[in-house]
């Protein structure tokens, strides 16, 4: 069994605690089902927002998946002019058998231009 990192994204339509919650938990739930991973498998996550986001913690849409024993952390997104607005980004280490190059990377909607070396 390897560590292993995933990346992954999602933009947000607007700024509104609720819809941040749907939104990174939809992006956390595709993470864990490509990469075939449960939340025992899950060694920390980094999230980072943009600073156009300030309504909520986007590692709380983590505790509401039952994601409760794992470390979390939220950061800001460095504000870079012309960037992608309302962009919650992840950083997900993980214990599991999967090589590197089958690692599932998920960026979903808009966000997938972010890395289109690495986005699936």
């Amino acid at each position: 069994m390897a560590v292993r990192a995933v990346r992954g994204a999602v933009q947000l339509e607007r700024d509104e605690a609720g819809h941040m919650d749907e939104r990174v938990g939809e992006l956390l739930t595709a993470v864990l089902e490509r990469n075939e991973l449960v939340a025992d498998d899950l060694i920390s996550i980094w999230f980072t927002a943009t600073p156009d986001l300030h309504s909520d913690f986007p590692a709380a849409a983590a505790r509401g998946l039952g994601i409760v024993d794992v470390p979390l952390i939220c950061a800001q997104e460095l504000d870079v002019e012309g960037a992608m607005p309302r962009v919650v980004r992840i950083l997900v280490h993980v214990e599991t058998y999967l090589s590197r190059a089958e690692i599932s990377h998920v960026y979903l909607g808009a966000t997938a231009a972010l890395r289109k070396d690495i986005a699936q």
